[in-house]
């Protein structure tokens, strides 16, 4: 026997070797595979070729398998679901995974999502560990790169290879210690009034900030924090003003008054990101999933209007 010509193998022809061997004819074969008889011939033509043996030999009417050919049917079926399975991704099971997942969040995006995502990981997957960095104003290379898994943002990279989904809508308002001072009633209120801004420790400005400067408004910071959670410390006791997303006024601010912002400022969309080469992996897409079961569940709670 000639050593086998692996070249001459691929999963049409060792599927057309299954489908002869099933079905005992070519005619029927080719029906179930949806080619022509000539089609199935030349493929049984090669495959004797490659292996050595004639595989299927005329009887009567008909066809029958050699030895060879019914030896090797079960390895082939073998390799044709290792195949199959190997185009659908590694096996999956939450119980026994144990590998890091990291998720590029600022802290609002953070303190929002991620207690309610850990809580799943700890019940159904205890072997995922989590891990959160910032994201500042996320790039497609902190995906390409690996710099991490997934990143929860309203900041959607323009790259055809990044993938979104929308979790949760939101606004910006205005915060302020209501035992300290009343809401800003106009523009210029709040213009004129000492603010807390906002400058990630990755060195950008939020994207208020940028629409403050293009439509032409300045107002006076009297303090800047590197992330929200800088917030309640220094707008506790004072009369400054915090401009921050509304869904903050459940947990983080909570403790404080809020109005809406004295011009208009469109809301925007927390979304999801991750790189398209992760879309079906098993792992990937089931913790997207509770990441969006997560979202969805605070919007069905959720009672306020954005």
């Amino acid at each position: 026997m000639n050593p086998i010509d692996t070249f001459n193998l691929d999963i049409r022809s060792l599927s057309t070797f299954i489908a002869v061997l099933d079905e005992g004819s070519v005619s029927r074969a080719a029906v179930r595979l949806g080619v022509s008889q000539s089609a199935v011939s030349h493929t049984l033509d090669r495959l004797r070729q490659a292996l050595g043996d004639a595989l299927f030999v005329k009887s009567g009417r008909g066809i029958v398998p050699t030895r060879y050919a019914v030896q090797a049917g079960p390895h082939v079926r073998q390799i044709l679901d290792d195949l199959h399975s190997l185009s659908s991704g590694p096996p999956f099971t939450p119980a026994s995974a144990e590998f890091t997942f990291t998720i590029a969040a600022n802290d609002y995006q953070r303190d929002l999502l991620l207690p309610g995502l850990l809580s799943v990981l700890r019940r159904e997957a205890p072997g995922i560990r989590l891990q959160v960095i910032p994201s500042g104003i996320p790039t497609a290379d902190m995906l390409r790169k690996d710099l991490c898994d997934l990143i929860l943002s309203p900041h959607a990279p323009e790259a055809t290879d990044i993938m979104q989904r929308g979790l949760m809508a939101d606004r910006m308002v205005v915060f302020y210690d209501p035992a300290r001072r009343q809401p800003p009633e106009s523009l210029a209120d709040y213009l004129k009034a000492d603010h807390i801004g906002i400058l990630f420790g990755t060195g950008e400005k939020t994207a208020f900030e940028g629409s403050l400067s293009a439509r032409g408004l300045t107002r006076k910071t009297a303090v800047t924090v590197s992330n929200f959670s800088g917030l309640p410390g220094f707008l506790h006791g004072t009369d400054m003003l915090a401009t921050a997303p509304r869904r903050m006024s459940e947990h983080l601010l909570k403790d404080f008054a809020w109005v809406h912002l004295p011009f208009d400022y469109k809301p925007f969309t927390m979304l999801m990101l991750w790189h398209k080469r992760n879309q079906n992996d098993p792992a990937h897409r089931w913790i997207r999933n509770h990441v969006n079961g997560v979202a969805a569940a605070m919007n069905s709670q959720n009672d306020h209007s954005i």
